[in-house]
């Protein structure tokens, strides 16, 4: 989908996406609901989106609220893995994987595997014989697609989808990643800045000059 403020405005609340849904993830927003009336929504602990690969939610979408072109790769086709629909953030003071009790629900849980979600090592000092399982999402692949929430152990969920606007910072374009080179390209957009310089020799020399301070003029 577009950015979510965006999609508020551009979605016309028809329902068709929610119709398509083969697993009837999607649901519409009521006057109960966190977000506009009518708008299309789903909970990932109780149904979360299962990634179909024929993406049949966005096609029938008639006002580009889904917008398929979003979803297309370098082939053109269609790619769920693309989807951006939220983004899963851990709470590591509730995830039992920091607390040193081996669960990878979330990792074994995830349709992006060693890609959105990876599970990294590091030694128990506590105990020094076991090693941390320790669970680490991906911003650049997440897709929010909630399958690690719903799959999640504890009695509320350690790892949750967030709207990627809530919970993503913004760096600013006057940074550059002098290491990217792709990044770096954004260099060659900068418009130069000419030097301008003055000729303040003729106002100094006047200063200097007290025979031109003290005149009968």
């Amino acid at each position: 989908a577009i950015q979510e403020k965006d999609f508020v405005k551009a979605c016309i609340k028809c329902g068709l996406c929610v119709n398509a849904c083969p697993y009837d993830t999607l649901d519409l927003a009521t006057i109960q609901s966190s977000t506009v009336t009518g708008t299309p929504f789903f909970k990932a602990r109780e149904v979360p989106c299962y990634m179909c690969l024929d993406v049949p939610c966005v096609p029938p979408c008639p006002s580009g609220a889904l917008d398929i072109n979003l979803l297309k790769n370098d082939s053109e086709e269609m790619d769920i893995s693309k989807a951006r629909m939220g983004l899963a953030v851990i709470n590591k003071e509730t995830c039992v994987a920091f607390w040193g009790i081996q669960c990878d629900a979330c990792y074994r849980a995830c349709p992006l595997i060693d890609d959105a979600i990876i599970v990294k090592t590091e030694r128990n000092e506590r105990t020094g014989k076991h090693a941390y399982l320790i669970p680490e999402v991906s911003a650049n692949s997440c897709t929010g697609c909630g399958l690690c929430e719903h799959a999640c152990i504890t009695e509320l969920p350690a790892i949750k989808v967030f709207p990627r606007a809530m919970v993503m910072g913004k760096e600013g374009s006057h940074y550059i990643k002098g290491w990217d080179a792709d990044d770096e390209k954004r260099l060659n957009d900068i418009k130069k800045v000419e030097k301008y310089s003055e000729d303040n020799s003729g106002a100094i020399d006047y200063l200097n000059n007290s025979d031109d301070l003290f005149t009968d003029d």
